[in-house]
């Protein structure tokens, strides 16, 4: 389906809305249950926008957003779902950096979730192997700190 320029500017101001106002939800000490669902209907929005006119680098991200608040909710099954899409769109557009290391992250913290420590342990140590590869020293370090919000396995 081809889409106009107007769309896909609509489409793109839409995902980073969604995925920004996800973000101010994931931050909040004391959702209540119909902000959890906003926050799971918000971070998919803006995951199915960006799959209409992001790159991968923006799938893989939207993919960990959406595993993240899994875990944060106690959702293992969705939450390793979308954490294996996340290294899966990674590896199969070779993408790095930083989106790489946080789906082995989102995988450490979604086994962790569900208590398999040997699963959670193997991609810790996958993060912290691939933050190496972070160009960005703020970046590295960001991707550190959050994977030390994960409990050890």
């Amino acid at each position: 389906m081809e889409i106009t320029e107007e769309e896909k500017d609509w489409h793109k101001r839409f995902a980073m809305r969604a995925f920004n106002d996800a973000w101010t939800l994931i931050e909040k000490a004391d959702r209540t249950p119909e902000e959890d669902d906003t926050l799971l209907n918000t971070t998919h929005a803006s995951r199915y926008h960006w799959g209409v006119v992001g790159t991968p680098q923006h799938l893989a991200i939207g993919e960990w957003q959406i595993s993240h608040i899994y875990t944060l909710l106690k959702r293992v099954e969705p939450a390793l779902y979308h954490a294996q899409r996340c290294l899966d769109v990674c590896l199969e557009h070779g993408v790095g950096d930083f989106a790489l290391a946080y789906a082995y992250e989102a995988l450490c913290r979604a086994y962790t979730t569900a208590g398999d420590s040997v699963q959670a342990n193997t991609f810790r140590a996958e993060a912290i192997r691939a933050s190496e590869f972070i160009a960005e020293a703020e970046d590295r370090e960001k991707l550190l700190q959050d994977l030390s919000t994960v409990p050890p396995s």
